[in-house]
């Protein structure tokens, strides 16, 4: 029996199907793998991870490397995402700052407006003049609130600033109620003497002073032109629990807005559109544009930097020069990113509206080529580069139970979004769009403020529930689970992600509510979006209403969630639509390996 191995080199994983070829010409389907993918996909250590899904699925029939027969590759374009900027306002304030800190740890309610007095110098203070002192966290809460307390007969002091985190052990030892802020990290940098406003919510709710930016002028004496430069801080310290917001002297306060730049598309006909303009006009006029050569950004602007940083990064992994780098295809889409605020003293950020964009690169080499040839020196084995993806695709979908012609096929990766429609005489037509799982996971990583790639990866893939007691918790879709045993009091009070036999914990400090808010959206803005605009460029007339079945094929496709928005978001077109499940046993997985193995056969 010849021994043939079709290989599926994505994004992300890696996907190999061994196949046994007899001597009658009869093909079996033996064994499957699945591998991380090794490199940018298209390159050539992409071959590390191929041999590894080689050995996997090699192991399960007993059979070594050296057994197979014939290896085919899929063609494959790399795919890279990166986020444009549409627009970042720098404030930067010289020397004095804002504060708006952790909102679950305050003490007091209320606003108070003072001058700002050091602890250690509050000896110095004069009767009938508003204080707020700042404490650095060399001086015990015992220390603070015995000072405190000595010095509030004679002075007017109406709040407090901590760099401790012991705001309720300092409020429980004072002779007088009064806002206080704790966790203020560079307390060092307050500057003394100058005017501060203090706020503290009660729990529950959220500052509503400070938060806006005519609250901050009443509070603060600003006119026209310094209560426009505090906008940005104001809408930094929205759904804060505290804040102080200090007064610079002469209000210097200064704002750099960066240039977000335009795109050139460079098809049938060149197109060229600002970023700022936002995703659904880039898109628009990216389908007016025709065929796509080349996309180019403005030099020294967001953009510019961004689609050249791409082009760049290929040109390393492909060894050409970047005027042979072209990007054929990108998807846009509207988000939010936290922009850091200088000047700040707790590293407050401003929520700033933003692009992100996956970008379809093209070379002038064909990589794939390169690899098939290594895995022929390092194996021994025939290997060759065999189908387009969509197509292979397509042809593994087929063997999903309960299909027939005419059908479609949306193959969902990590950087891609392959359609393929196949018409019962055996015509079809392919399109390969930018865009899929990685977008979302850099959507919601840059959304949420996540400082790790892979809790973003988590937060996309897994459900969530709040930890309410040791014995029960609250889902994300509101039902309440209960347990006989107790769970880990480390979840107690914790957002937690429900992964297969195992619970992690949401580091970061974020409603659950609001996570869920922003992983709908980024996958109804990359999935939905794509999807569609992949099946319209496949259909006939592109006539959505002309294609009467789908399947969803592809890594992406085993999410819990999505499927469930195609289907409800293809309906409104009549389509039957669903998760796909190759050969009857894989689900959606390992349809383009089969495809190529199924080609050969034919």
């Amino acid at each position: 029996m010849k021994l043939v191995a079709g290989v599926d080199i994505g994004n992300s994983t890696t996907e190999v199907c061994i196949g046994g070829v007899g001597d009658d010409g009869g093909l079996r389907f033996l064994s499957s793998a699945s591998r991380m993918t090794t490199g940018t996909k298209g390159t050539l250590p992409n071959v590390l991870g191929v041999k590894a899904a080689l050995e996997e699925a090699l192991d399960e029939i007993r059979q070594p490397l050296s057994a197979l027969d014939f290896v085919r590759l899929n063609e494959a374009a790399p795919v890279i995402g990166d986020t444009a900027m549409e627009t970042i306002t720098e404030t930067i304030i010289t020397e004095s700052s804002m504060i708006g800190h952790n909102p679950s740890t305050p003490a007091g309610a209320g606003e108070a407006v003072g001058e700002l007095l050091l602890l250690e110098n509050v000896w110095r203070g004069k009767p009938g003049v508003p204080y707020i002192v700042a404490a650095a966290d060399r001086f015990s809460y015992e220390e603070v609130a015995a000072r405190l307390n000595q010095h509030i007969p004679e002075l007017d002091i109406r709040g407090l600033i901590l760099q401790a985190d012991e705001a309720v052990l300092v409020e429980n030892r004072l002779n007088k109620k009064m806002p206080i802020v704790d966790e203020v990290r560079h307390i060092d940098r307050v500057p003394e003497g100058r005017l501060a406003a203090i706020e503290v919510a009660l729990p529950g709710t959220s500052i509503r002073m400070l938060s806006n930016p005519y609250g901050i002028a009443t509070l603060l004496g600003l006119n026209a032109a310094e209560t426009k430069s505090v906008t940005p801080i104001a809408k930094s310290l929205i759904g804060k629990r505290s804040a102080v917001v200090i007064r610079t002297p002469h209000g210097n306060i200064q704002e750099n807005v960066l240039p977000a730049g335009h795109i050139t598309f460079r098809g049938q006909q060149e197109k060229r559109v600002d970023i700022d303009a936002g995703a659904d006009r880039i898109m628009e006029t990216l389908a007016s544009a025709g065929e796509i050569r080349d996309i180019d950004g403005e030099k020294n602007t967001n953009v510019g930097n961004m689609l050249t940083r791409i082009k760049a990064s290929m040109a390393d992994v492909s060894k050409e020069h970047r005027e042979q780098i072209q990007i054929t295809d990108i998807l846009a889409v509207d988000t939010l990113a936290p922009v850091e605020i200088s000047g700040s003293l707790a590293g407050e950020t401003c929520m700033e509206k933003a692009v992100g964009i996956a970008a379809m690169v093209k070379t002038q080499r064909l990589p794939m080529r390169e690899i098939a040839a290594r895995l022929e020196r390092e194996l021994g084995v025939k290997a060759v580069v065999a189908g387009v993806e969509a197509v292979m695709a397509s042809l593994g979908a087929m063997t999903t139970p309960g299909t027939q012609l005419p059908l479609a096929i949306l193959d969902m990766g990590g950087g891609s979004t392959d359609a393929a429609l196949l018409q019962p005489d055996g015509s079809v037509r392919t399109t390969h769009q930018a865009g899929a799982g990685e977008l979302v996971s850099m959507l919601i990583r840059t959304e949420l403020g996540l400082g790790s790639r892979t809790s973003a990866e988590q937060i996309k893939k897994y459900p969530m529930g709040k930890v309410e007691s040791l014995f029960h918790m609250r889902l994300e879709n509101g039902a309440m689970r209960f347990f006989e045993e107790s769970i880990d009091p480390r979840y107690y009070g914790h957002v937690v992600l429900l992964a297969p036999g195992e619970m992690l914990k949401v580091e970061e400090d974020i409603p659950m509510e609001k996570i869920l808010e922003v992983r709908r959206e980024a996958k109804r803005k990359v999935f939905v979006t794509n999807a569609l605009r992949a099946l319209r460029e496949v259909a006939p007339e592109h006539d959505l209403r002309r294609i009467p079945n789908v399947v969803l094929v592809g890594g992406s496709a085993e999410d819990f969630e999505i499927p469930e928005m195609l289907t409800q978001a293809l309906s409104e077109y009549r389509i039957v639509c669903g998760r796909g499940n190759v050969r009857g046993v894989c689900g959606p997985r390992n349809a383009v390996a089969t495809g190529l193995l199924l080609s050969y056969f034919e």
